[in-house]
Protein backbone atom coordinates (compact mmCIF):
# COMPACT_ATOMS: atom_id res chain seq x y z
CA UNK A 1 0.00 0.00 0.00
CA UNK A 2 1.19 3.30 -0.70
CA UNK A 3 1.56 6.40 2.03
CA UNK A 4 0.19 9.28 -0.50
CA UNK A 5 0.84 13.22 1.22
CA UNK A 6 -0.42 16.05 -0.51
CA UNK A 7 -0.01 14.09 -4.06
CA UNK A 8 3.36 13.01 -3.30
CA UNK A 9 4.23 8.99 -2.47
CA UNK A 10 6.14 8.98 0.05
CA UNK A 11 6.20 5.09 0.48
CA UNK A 12 5.00 2.53 -2.19
CA UNK A 13 5.80 -1.23 -1.48
CA UNK A 14 7.55 -0.46 1.54
CA UNK A 15 10.06 1.70 -0.20
CA UNK A 16 10.81 5.57 0.82
CA UNK A 17 10.97 7.79 -1.60
CA UNK A 18 13.51 10.54 -1.12
CA UNK A 19 13.27 12.40 -4.28
CA UNK A 20 10.54 14.32 -3.36
CA UNK A 21 11.01 18.32 -1.81
CA UNK A 22 15.11 17.30 -1.72
CA UNK A 23 17.85 20.09 -2.57
CA UNK A 24 20.33 17.43 -4.69
CA UNK A 25 23.32 20.10 -5.22
CA UNK A 26 23.89 20.05 -8.69
CA UNK A 27 27.33 22.35 -9.24
CA UNK A 28 29.72 24.35 -7.00
CA UNK A 29 30.67 27.67 -8.88
CA UNK A 30 33.84 29.68 -6.90
CA UNK A 31 35.03 32.33 -8.77
CA UNK A 32 37.25 35.26 -8.34
CA UNK A 33 37.47 38.64 -9.81
CA UNK A 34 34.58 37.19 -12.55
CA UNK A 35 32.39 39.85 -15.00
CA UNK A 36 29.74 36.79 -15.02
CA UNK A 37 29.26 33.27 -13.97
CA UNK A 38 26.95 30.95 -15.67
CA UNK A 39 25.15 27.65 -15.02
CA UNK A 40 24.23 26.10 -18.63
CA UNK A 41 22.93 22.84 -19.70
CA UNK A 42 25.20 20.25 -20.25
CA UNK A 43 27.97 21.85 -19.89
CA UNK A 44 30.70 21.74 -16.89
CA UNK A 45 28.19 18.77 -14.94
CA UNK A 46 25.53 20.77 -15.09
CA UNK A 47 22.07 19.86 -15.22
CA UNK A 48 18.81 22.78 -16.06
CA UNK A 49 16.16 20.13 -17.49
CA UNK A 50 13.23 18.12 -16.36
CA UNK A 51 15.55 16.25 -14.08
CA UNK A 52 14.09 18.77 -11.81
CA UNK A 53 10.90 20.93 -11.30
CA UNK A 54 12.53 23.73 -8.94
CA UNK A 55 15.78 25.12 -9.25
CA UNK A 56 17.99 27.20 -6.80
CA UNK A 57 20.95 29.14 -6.57
CA UNK A 58 22.43 29.86 -3.21
CA UNK A 59 24.64 32.89 -3.22
CA UNK A 60 27.33 33.09 -0.28
CA UNK A 61 29.75 35.67 0.40
CA UNK A 62 29.21 37.65 -2.92
CA UNK A 63 31.55 40.60 -3.06
CA UNK A 64 32.57 42.88 -5.58
CA UNK A 65 34.99 45.53 -6.98
CA UNK A 66 32.93 48.56 -6.95
CA UNK A 67 30.68 50.42 -4.85
CA UNK A 68 27.71 50.79 -7.65
CA UNK A 69 27.47 46.95 -8.12
CA UNK A 70 23.75 45.24 -7.92
CA UNK A 71 23.96 41.59 -8.10
CA UNK A 72 21.89 40.39 -11.39
CA UNK A 73 20.82 37.73 -13.29
CA UNK A 74 19.61 36.65 -16.55
CA UNK A 75 17.96 33.57 -18.31
CA UNK A 76 18.57 31.97 -21.93
CA UNK A 77 15.88 29.33 -23.30
CA UNK A 78 16.83 26.67 -25.01
CA UNK A 79 19.10 27.60 -28.28
CA UNK A 80 19.09 30.87 -27.52
CA UNK A 81 21.98 33.57 -26.71
CA UNK A 82 22.74 36.92 -25.21
CA UNK A 83 20.81 36.35 -21.67
CA UNK A 84 18.15 39.00 -22.81
CA UNK A 85 14.81 37.15 -22.22
CA UNK A 86 11.62 39.58 -21.66
CA UNK A 87 11.24 39.97 -17.68
CA UNK A 88 8.38 41.38 -15.71
CA UNK A 89 9.40 41.86 -12.10
CA UNK A 90 8.99 43.48 -8.71
CA UNK A 91 11.80 45.39 -6.03
CA UNK A 92 11.11 46.05 -2.70
CA UNK A 93 13.67 45.89 0.23
CA UNK A 94 14.00 46.95 4.00
CA UNK A 95 17.18 48.84 5.32
CA UNK A 96 18.64 50.30 8.55
CA UNK A 97 22.00 51.84 9.06
CA UNK A 98 24.39 50.48 11.78
CA UNK A 99 23.26 54.40 13.94
CA UNK A 100 20.04 53.08 14.08
CA UNK A 101 19.14 56.94 12.89
CA UNK A 102 17.54 55.32 9.43
CA UNK A 103 14.80 52.89 8.19
CA UNK A 104 12.73 52.42 5.52
CA UNK A 105 10.62 49.74 3.75
CA UNK A 106 9.42 50.11 0.16
CA UNK A 107 9.10 49.37 -3.45
CA UNK A 108 12.53 50.39 -5.21
CA UNK A 109 10.70 50.66 -8.56
CA UNK A 110 14.15 51.71 -10.64
CA UNK A 111 14.71 48.12 -10.30
CA UNK A 112 11.39 46.54 -11.57
CA UNK A 113 11.14 45.37 -15.28
CA UNK A 114 8.10 45.36 -17.51
CA UNK A 115 9.13 43.14 -20.49
CA UNK A 116 12.14 44.27 -19.77
CA UNK A 117 15.45 42.50 -21.69
CA UNK A 118 17.99 43.50 -19.33
CA UNK A 119 19.86 42.04 -16.09
CA UNK A 120 17.16 41.46 -13.20
CA UNK A 121 18.61 43.00 -10.22
CA UNK A 122 18.25 41.21 -7.26
CA UNK A 123 20.19 42.93 -4.31
CA UNK A 124 20.76 46.54 -3.61
CA UNK A 125 24.35 47.98 -4.35
CA UNK A 126 27.41 48.58 -2.20
CA UNK A 127 29.42 45.40 -0.28
CA UNK A 128 32.85 46.96 -2.06
CA UNK A 129 34.86 49.80 -0.95
CA UNK A 130 37.66 47.12 0.22
CA UNK A 131 36.04 45.48 2.94
CA UNK A 132 35.91 42.38 3.04
CA UNK A 133 33.05 41.42 5.28
CA UNK A 134 30.72 43.79 2.62
CA UNK A 135 29.11 41.45 0.72
CA UNK A 136 25.41 39.74 -0.49
CA UNK A 137 24.52 36.45 0.25
CA UNK A 138 20.82 35.13 -0.64
CA UNK A 139 19.41 32.87 -2.60
CA UNK A 140 17.26 32.47 -6.52
CA UNK A 141 14.73 29.87 -7.36
CA UNK A 142 13.59 29.35 -10.12
CA UNK A 143 10.39 27.35 -10.66
CA UNK A 144 9.68 24.76 -13.86
CA UNK A 145 11.78 26.23 -16.28
CA UNK A 146 11.32 23.49 -18.32
CA UNK A 147 7.61 24.33 -19.14
CA UNK A 148 6.61 25.47 -22.54
CA UNK A 149 3.16 26.47 -21.60
CA UNK A 150 3.60 28.97 -18.79
CA UNK A 151 5.53 32.17 -17.91
CA UNK A 152 8.67 30.74 -15.90
CA UNK A 153 8.37 32.36 -12.31
CA UNK A 154 11.36 33.51 -10.29
CA UNK A 155 11.70 34.65 -7.00
CA UNK A 156 15.08 35.95 -5.00
CA UNK A 157 15.59 37.44 -1.00
CA UNK A 158 18.81 38.62 -0.25
CA UNK A 159 20.56 40.16 2.64
CA UNK A 160 23.03 43.33 1.64
CA UNK A 161 25.64 44.65 3.84
CA UNK A 162 26.69 47.85 2.08
CA UNK A 163 29.24 49.52 2.06
CA UNK A 164 28.15 53.05 4.25
CA UNK A 165 26.69 51.51 7.06
CA UNK A 166 23.35 50.06 6.20
CA UNK A 167 22.30 46.77 6.17
CA UNK A 168 19.32 46.10 3.30
CA UNK A 169 16.97 43.00 2.97
CA UNK A 170 15.76 42.75 -0.60
CA UNK A 171 12.52 40.68 -1.88
CA UNK A 172 12.39 40.31 -5.77
CA UNK A 173 10.08 38.08 -7.86
CA UNK A 174 8.98 38.06 -11.16
CA UNK A 175 8.21 35.69 -14.56
CA UNK A 176 10.02 35.48 -18.12
CA UNK A 177 7.23 36.15 -20.39
CA UNK A 178 8.51 33.23 -22.68
CA UNK A 179 7.14 29.79 -23.79
CA UNK A 180 9.49 28.12 -24.17
CA UNK A 181 12.11 25.82 -21.97
CA UNK A 182 14.81 27.88 -19.83
CA UNK A 183 18.19 25.92 -19.61
CA UNK A 184 20.85 28.73 -18.65
CA UNK A 185 21.36 31.31 -16.71
CA UNK A 186 23.86 33.72 -15.78
CA UNK A 187 25.07 35.70 -13.06
CA UNK A 188 26.62 39.10 -13.17
CA UNK A 189 27.46 42.59 -11.49
CA UNK A 190 26.14 46.01 -12.49
CA UNK A 191 28.97 47.12 -12.23
CA UNK A 192 32.40 46.19 -12.07
CA UNK A 193 33.77 42.05 -11.08
CA UNK A 194 32.67 39.74 -8.36
CA UNK A 195 33.99 37.33 -6.27
CA UNK A 196 32.34 34.33 -4.17
CA UNK A 197 30.73 30.96 -4.29
CA UNK A 198 27.03 30.16 -5.90
CA UNK A 199 25.59 26.31 -5.30
CA UNK A 200 23.18 25.42 -7.62
CA UNK A 201 20.35 22.75 -6.04
CA UNK A 202 17.53 21.13 -8.09
CA UNK A 203 14.54 19.91 -6.19
CA UNK A 204 12.50 16.68 -7.37
CA UNK A 205 8.96 16.35 -7.63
Amino acid sequence: MAVISNGTTIIDAGAISVGGGKETLIKTATFTNASTVAFIDGTDNVVMDDTYHTYIFKCIDIHGNDDNGRWAFQVNTAGASGFNESCTSNFFNARRNHGDTYSILGAVTGYDQAQGTGYQNISDTGPADGSAERTHAGHLTIFNPSNTTFATQFMAEFSDAMSDDYMIHSYVSGYFDVAAAIDEVSFKSSAGTTSGIIKMYGIGS
